[in-house]
């Protein structure tokens, strides 16, 4: 009889989501402020990390950025500080977990306790596996995944015991589908988006719902991670367009956002097509960059 009650309260539950949803595609949802808030995010001194350090900034948050750059950073940093924010520029490895574990102390103990933590450093390497040395290998799941502990671990005690806070994993479509040349890259990635479903079911569990948790995954980015990048069908995206796409993630408290949103067919393609008919999507799609293959040089 349970069983039977349960299910009818599921349908309950679907409906209500999915009539909510609908609502939501045109009622905006409210913004939360950040300001006044600690966020802490990685890889701070370019790319992704930098543009979000500023939108931040913007918003009055206090801001502590982390990079292995020891001038871009600071760049960064002073950057933030021009837009009326503090900011405190750190030089940190995030492939050492003690590096990560050294400096996060020095924040609690300085600075105060982050509140918003944004785990976006990244690493990539394009080559065959075989061509990818052991070294490569290891160090893109220490920065791309194995980093995301670290940080969480040091930093999550403190929004509990407050429940407050917000956990940004910074992922990639790459963590959903595959890519040829990019196995490790890949794998981190697919990782990094186990990591973040998995500890929104653990907050949730605990009874945590103060704290929110945000995954981006962005399609290939206009950056020099690859290098001669081209797709077909689906565009190479610039990086103010997947950050503007991350703030309104995180002042929404939205769990997954996906860069641009037509991702969700190639998603749904994934999962529904035919082995065959999937490679001749992927073929349609036509992702080339430059990878080495063996001890060959050659662009796919």
């Amino acid at each position: 009889m349970n069983l039977i009650f349960d299910i009818l309260w599921l349908a309950v539950i679907v409906i209500y989501s999915c009539v909510e949803a609908l609502v939501k595609l045109f009622i905006p949802v409210k913004r939360k402020s950040v300001s006044g808030e600690i966020v802490l995010i990685t890889g701070a001194g370019h790319g992704i990390g930098r543009l979000t350090a500023y939108e931040f900034a913007k918003r009055h948050s206090t801001l502590v950025l982390w990079d292995i750059n020891k001038h871009g950073v600071e760049e960064t940093a002073e950057r933030c500080r021009k837009l009326g924010a503090r900011a405190h520029a750190f030089v940190v490895d995030c492939s050492i977990r003690e590096d990560i574990y050294s400096a996060a102390e020095k924040v609690k103990r300085h600075i105060g306790d982050v509140s918003i933590l944004v785990n976006n450093a990244g690493v990539v390497t394009t080559a065959d596996l075989l061509s990818t040395q052991d070294k490569q290998i290891e160090k893109t799941f220490e920065v791309n995944i194995l980093a995301h502990y670290w940080t969480t671990k040091m930093f999550l005690p403190a929004m509990m015991k407050n429940n407050h806070g917000h956990i940004v994993t910074v992922a990639s479509a790459a963590g959903h589908v595959t890519v040829p040349f990019l196995v490790s890259y890949c794998s981190s990635k697919f990782a990094a988006v186990g990591f973040h479903k998995s500890l929104t079911e653990e907050l949730a569990a605990l009874g945590k719902d103060g704290i929110k948790t945000t995954c981006l995954c962005p399609y290939f980015i206009n950056n020099d991670f690859l290098k001669n990048l081209s797709t077909r069908l689906v565009p190479v995206v610039e990086p103010e367009n997947v950050v503007a796409n991350l703030m309104d993630g995180i002042l929404c408290n939205q769990k997954m956002i996906f860069v641009p949103r037509s991702l969700k067919c190639h998603l749904l393609a994934e999962r529904i097509l035919p082995e065959r008919a999937l490679g001749a999507f992927i073929d349609l799609l036509k992702i080339k960059f430059d990878a080495a293959v063996q001890c060959e040089r050659k662009q796919d």
